[in-house]
C-alpha cells in the first residue's frame, strides 16, 4: 500500500528533528577540498554520509577517480516495474574566508531567526540531507528505485566527477535525475532551474620590462604593467558595462523579472552604485554573458617601491551564456584579449577551468510530477522555471550520458542563503518544505511506472 500525502507529510514532520541533528553534525566536519585544506575532514564527510546512506538500508560504497576527493554512491534496487531515481548533492563546501566576517562559528551551526547559520548549511548538505529525510519519510515502503550520488569535490571545480560517472555509469543509469544543488525563488516561491550559465575562468598577464626600473628616471615613456593591464581589462566592457568581446553569444527572453530593488538588497550593493549592463535583470544574470576579474598578482600598497612594475596578472571569470561553448567562448576571450593589448606589450592568456552551460526543456511527465509535488508542499504555489547565472557544468555530463532521462534541477537555498559567503544560513521552514516536496516527488515518479 503506498502512502498517501497525509502520511508523508506526517512523516516528514516525524523525522525533521533526526534530519536537522545529523544535518548539524554534518556542517560541523570541515570538508574543504580545496588544496591547502586538511582533506581529512572530507574523508570524515564522506564516512559520516555514508553512515546516514547506510541507516536508510541502502548498498553504500566510497568511491574516488582520478586522486580526487571521496563520493559516496548508496544504491536501493526499484520494486519490480518501478523506475529508479538519482538524487545528486555534494558533501564538500567553500572554504570560510575570514573568521572575523562570521557572526557565529563557521562551522559550529547555530540558530537564530528561523535559519541555521553555517558553512555548507544550505550548500549544499541540506541537499544531502533533504534526500536521507525523504528516504526516512518512506522507510521500508519507498515506491521507487534509488541510487544517491554524493560528491565530495563540487565546489573545487569536479575535477574527477567525468571519469567517476563514466566508471559508474551503469551503476548510476537512473530515468529521472535530482540534482540538489542550486535554489528557489524567493521564500515561500519554489522553483525548478531550467538553464544555466558556462564558465570560463583563465589569467592574463602582461609584461612591459625584464626587471623593475625607477620610476623617477623611466616613469614616462616607459609603461609599467599594472597600467597596461587595467587599461586592457577596460576593453571587456563598454561605458555602461556590457560586455563587448566579440564571438561571445548572448541573448534576452528571460520569462521572470527580477525587481531592481530585491536584486540590490539581495546581491548587498551600496547606495550609489549603478547596476551595469542593459536590458533586465534575469537576462542580465541568465541568459547574457559576464566578466569579472577575481583577482591580480602585483605588488601591494604597503611598502610598494617608486619602481615601475614589469609584470602583472590578473585572474578573469566569465559566465557564459545558455548555447555558448567554452572552448569557442576561451578562444573568443584571448583573441580580444592579445588584440587590445596596449602599447605593445606582451600577452599572455592561459585557461585555468570552463564548463559548459546548461539549458533544460522542462517538459514532460517527470517535470509535472516535479511540479505537482512542489505546488502541494508549497501549500498551491506553484514553482517558477528560472535560469542561474552561476554554473554546474557536469550536468551537461548528465545529459550526454543519460539522455533519456530527466534532469530535474531542484535545491535548498533562497536569494538570503549567502551561499559562498561568510553567515551562510539555511531557511530551516523553506528547508521542510523542501523535503515534503522530494518525497511527493518519489511517489508521483512511481505513478508513472504503473
Amino acid at each position: 500500500m503506498s502512502l498517501t500525502e497525509d502520511d508523508l507529510r506526517a512523516a516528514i514532520a516525524r523525522e525533521l528533528p533526526g534530519v536537522r541533528a545529523d544535518l548539524e553534525r554534518l556542517v560541523r566536519i570541515p570538508g574543504v577540498a580545496f588544496d591547502g585544506f586538511d582533506h581529512s575532514h572530507v574523508e570524515r564527510s564522506a564516512e559520516a554520509v555514508a553512515e546516514l546512506l547506510r541507516g536508510c538500508g541502502l548498498e553504500v560504497q566510497i568511491v574516488r577517480a582520478g586522486g580526487g576527493q571521496p563520493a559516496v554512491i548508496g544504491r536501493k534496487p526499484a520494486p519490480p516495474g518501478a523506475p529508479t531515481v538519482l538524487l545528486y548533492a555534494h558533501h564538500d563546501v567553500q572554504p570560510a574566508g575570514d573568521p572575523a566576517l562570521w557572526t557565529s562559528e563557521p562551522f559550529e551551526p547555530v540558530e537564530r531567526d528561523g535559519r541555521l547559520y553555517g558553512r555548507g548549511a544550505a550548500d549544499d548538505k541540506a541537499g544531502v540531507m533533504a534526500h536521507v529525510a525523504a528516504l526516512r519519510a518512506f522507510g521500508d515502503e519507498l515506491p521507487v528505485g534509488v541510487v544517491l550520488f554524493i560528491e565530495g569535490e563540487e565546489e573545487y571545480g569536479s575535477d574527477s566527477l567525468d571519469e567517476l560517472v563514466q566508471t559508474h555509469r551503469e551503476l548510476l543509469r537512473s530515468d529521472v535525475i535530482v540534482i540538489a544543488d542550486s535554489g528557489n525563488w524567493d521564500i515561500g516561491v519554489p522553483a525548478l532551474t531550467t538553464s544555466l550559465r558556462g564558465l570560463v575562468n583563465c589569467f592574463v598577464e602582461v609584461s612591459t620590462l625584464h626587471s623593475a626600473v625607477h620610476s623617477g628616471m623611466f616613469g614616462g615613456p616607459v609603461p609599467d604593467a599594472i597600467t597596461v593591464l587595467s587599461r586592457l581589462i577596460t576593453t571587456l566592457h563598454d561605458d555602461n558595462g556590457e560586455v563587448v568581446v566579440d564571438g561571445l553569444i548572448g541573448r534576452e527572453g528571460a520569462s521572470v523579472d527580477y525587481p531592481e530593488d530585491r536584486f540590490r538588497h539581495e546581491a548587498g550593493v551600496l547606495d550609489g552604485v549603478k547596476l551595469i549592463g542593459n536590458g533586465r535583470l534575469t537576462d542580465r544574470i541568465w541568459t547574457k554573458p559576464s566578466i569579472a576579474v577575481l583577482g591580480i598578482d602585483a605588488p601591494g600598497t604597503h611598502g610598494a617601491p617608486n619602481a615601475l612594475v614589469p609584470k602583472a596578472k590578473a585572474k578573469l571569470s566569465v559566465r557564459l551564456a545558455p548555447g555558448d561553448d567554452a572552448s569557442s567562448a576561451y578562444a573568443a576571450i584571448r583573441a580580444h584579449l592579445e588584440k587590445y593589448v596596449p602599447w605593445g606589450a606582451h600577452v599572455e592568456v592561459t585557461l585555468e577551468s570552463g564548463g559548459a552551460p546548461c539549458v533544460i526543456d522542462a517538459t514532460g511527465p517527470a517535470y509535472d510530477a516535479a511540479r505537482a509535488a512542489f505546488t502541494t508542499a508549497w501549500d498551491g504555489v506553484a514553482p517558477v522555471d528560472m535560469g542561474v547565472g552561476g554554473s554546474i557544468p557536469f550536468i551537461a555530463t548528465f545529459q550526454e550520458l543519460f539522455p533519456q532521462a530527466a534532469i530535474l534541477v531542484t535545491g535548498v537555498e533562497d536569494p538570503y542563503a549567502g551561499a559562498h559567503g561568510p553567515n551562510e544560513s539555511l531557511h530551516l521552514g523553506e528547508f521542510a518544505r523542501v523535503c515534503l516536496a522530494e518525497a511527493l516527488l518519489l511517489s508521483n515518479v512511481a505513478e508513472l511506472g504503473r
